[in-house]
């Protein structure tokens, strides 16, 4: 999926998200009469065609607001292609006011519990969702298996649709890109099913055992089998870096070895030294991911925010073995580091 859709032309996202700006601040009278009077058919009518402008898979929604009265949601809907684009969007729009504040995902319901819509002529109650969960040991997720009784009369795609609305609704939408692993949408309740609204509590209780800053070691073979040795973040998740979709790798060269291509002692010291410089030159614009080392080079993989031009500032680091290599792409969903994402 190519972000802004399949255009003849290039497209400046930056310009995409002013003209939306500047046809809300039009549009937003006849916005207010509309969802003061609850005419949703001619709301979309009005709204959409203007979201559709931004990208055709952007999804939106006017909801209750967390602290003004309403909230427009704009939201990649879990495509991480247009995740940061819509994080953008965001951080352009207005000022929150009494009436109106914007945000680029599905942000968790305090009336959850209360909740009931329309699904297929079906009453689909939260009161009555419930879920089997499962925590995969040592993993940063919670696997779901999600039922309510109208699921055994609707079609796959509308339980998988209506599941994942309600999970959106549970814990907001970064969050359960963030923590929610496997989901299924079943059509009978399983044995061990608790009560949906109990769902935040278990995600607690997950992200507790797993804090910012933890780091993993991992080993394994390049294609041609040789070792190789890979230092993650953990948990790493682009969700919790939704501007950061640059990708900069820096790779340096090193020639002591052992027979297996990874440093001696002498040139892991010297590496860590390197690592130290880098990790000096990082703002709060960009994170280091990972690093892999095999075959006598280690790459350092950073993303950053493109807007920030974070890029040159890594051309003053220093290496005794020759000039790091700086390859930097567009990356937003870090595609370089599949690997590792948790």
């Amino acid at each position: 999926m190519r972000l802004f859709g399949r255009k003849s032309e290039p497209v400046d996202p930056g310009a995409l998200i002013a003209a939306f700006w500047t046809w809300w601040d039009e549009a937003r009278p006849r916005v207010d009469v509309l969802v003061d009077a609850g005419e949703a058919g001619e709301l979309a009518e009005l709204v959409g065609p203007a979201v559709t402008a931004l990208d055709a898979s952007l999804i939106w929604e006017v909801a209750p607001g967390l602290a003004a009265r309403h909230a427009l949601v704009v939201s990649a809907a879990g495509n991480p292609e247009l995740r940061s684009f819509a994080h953008r969007w965001a951080l352009a729009g207005p000022a929150a006011d009494e009436r109106w504040e914007f945000h680029p995902s599905r942000q968790a319901n305090p009336q959850a519990l209360g909740l009931t819509i329309d699904v297929g002529g079906h009453q689909f109650g939260m009161d009555r969702f419930v879920l089997g969960v499962r925590v995969p040991p040592g993993t940063p997720r919670v696997n779901v298996s999600a039922y309510h009784p109208i699921f055994q009369d609707i079609d796959d795609e509308t339980r998988m649709e209506t599941t994942l609305l309600a999970l959106d609704w549970l814990l907001g939408e970064d969050e359960v890109a963030r923590w929610i692993g496997d989901i299924i949408a079943a059509e009978f309740e399983p044995i061990d099913a608790i009560p949906a609204i109990h769902l935040p509590g278990v995600v607690a209780d997950v992200a507790q055992s797993f804090p910012a800053d933890r780091w993993i070691l991992m080993e394994g073979q390049t294609g041609t089998g040789k070792p190789l040795k890979a230092t993650a973040r953990f948990p790493l998740r682009p969700v919790d870096y939704p501007l950061f979709d640059q990708h900069i790798a820096i790779t340096v060269p090193y020639r002591a070895s052992d027979p297996d291509g990874l440093p001696t002692p002498e040139t892991l010291a010297t590496l860590t030294t390197f690592e130290a410089q880098l990790t000096a030159t990082l703002t709060k614009n960009a994170v280091l991911a990972a690093h892999l080392t095999t075959e006598n080079t280690r790459t350092y993989h950073i993303y950053a925010s493109p807007t920030e031009n974070t890029a040159p500032t890594f051309k003053t680091l220093t290496w005794p073995e020759g000039r790091p290599r700086i390859t930097i792409n567009d990356d937003p969903s870090w595609s370089a580091v599949a690997h590792f994402l948790t």
